[in-house]
């Protein structure tokens, strides 16, 4: 009987490890909520200010618990959080408000440049962990509800206090936040702004592209890690065929099955006219390849 009891004892003991390492391995977001923790980096122009783990946001400000609609879910939600502009008051001193753009870049490449003003205006928060101590993850309903593990941490915004942020969808609620950047977008993405003399429609579509599409896509290499380039060495309007281009930005799942790829927001005001004039913007720079190729590509 002992003999068999110290068998099924090695038997689960081996056993055991292998089922989480399978479970880890089949689940990111359960890998990545239970990873090792990481750190955010502070950046400004001169460089990296500090690294710090989420859980020394405690040294910066005070922990409070925060209701928002959580528009990756669809519902409403409940987080620990952390009040953005003190952690910004301490980290890049006062000068960040009259500064141009904070720049987020997150670990699976995503990367929004959100205008200072939006911070002045607005309540946002850096959430760290859910508050009814489940794991920190979403299902992301915009992607084919991909289970995602948010941490380091979490941007939010107190869209129950000011509703008109609804209107923006998810555009600049990045999660997975690796480093907070104080930059000017000028200087930061040179290569994606419209060529001089552009039309009034292009400059538009160049702000709305901004807004909702470079976290994710670069112009000429500049802008997010997540998705393709979209202008070199070939332009997007250059072979989507007429009237797919919009509808892919209107709709990516009639197009592709089970695309990651979400829809532009549909709260968006003038929607239809927002997305002529992303597609002004990416006719515009067609001609305007500014990128030059590696070092070891084929000239």
């Amino acid at each position: 009987m002992n003999k068999c009891f110290r068998t099924l004892t090695l038997y689960f003991t081996h056993l055991i490890p292998g089922v989480f390492l399978l479970i880890a391995i089949t689940n990111p977001a359960y890998a990545q909520a239970n990873a090792v923790e990481t750190f955010i980096e502070f950046r400004n122009p001169d460089g990296l200010i500090k690294s710090l783990k989420p859980t020394e946001l405690n040294t910066l400000a005070r922990q409070k618990t925060l209701k928002v609609f959580e528009v990756h879910e669809g519902r409403e939600r409940q987080y620990k959080v952390y009040p953005a502009q003190a952690i910004f008051d301490l980290m890049f001193g006062s000068s960040w408000r009259t500064a141009d753009e904070i720049i987020f870049t997150c670990q699976d490449g995503y990367q929004p440049s959100i205008p200072v003003a939006k911070f002045l205006t607005y309540d946002a928060y850096l959430a760290v962990a859910s508050a009814d101590n489940k794991p920190f993850t979403l299902s992301n309903a915009l992607q084919n509800h991909e289970v995602v593990a948010l941490g380091p941490a979490y941007l939010i915004w107190d869209n129950l206090k000011s509703p008109a942020l609804l209107d923006e969808g998810a555009s600049d609620m990045p999660y997975q936040i690796a480093s907070i950047e104080l930059a000017s977008f000028a200087a930061r993405f040179p290569e994606m702004l419209p060529p001089a003399g552009a039309s009034t429609e292009t400059r538009r579509g160049f702000l709305h592209f901004r807004k909702y599409c470079m976290a994710c896509h670069t112009i000429n290499g500049h802008g997010g890690g997540k998705a393709p380039e979209l202008n070199y060495p070939v332009s997007v309007t250059e072979y989507f065929k007429p009237g797919y281009l919009e509808q892919w930005i209107d709709n990516p799942a009639s197009l592709r099955y089970n695309t990651t790829m979400p829809a532009l927001a549909a709260a968006i005001p003038e929607r239809e006219k927002v997305i002529a004039e992303i597609i002004a913007y990416l006719t515009a720079m067609r001609d305007v390849k500014r990128m030059r190729p590696a070092g070891n590509s084929k000239q």
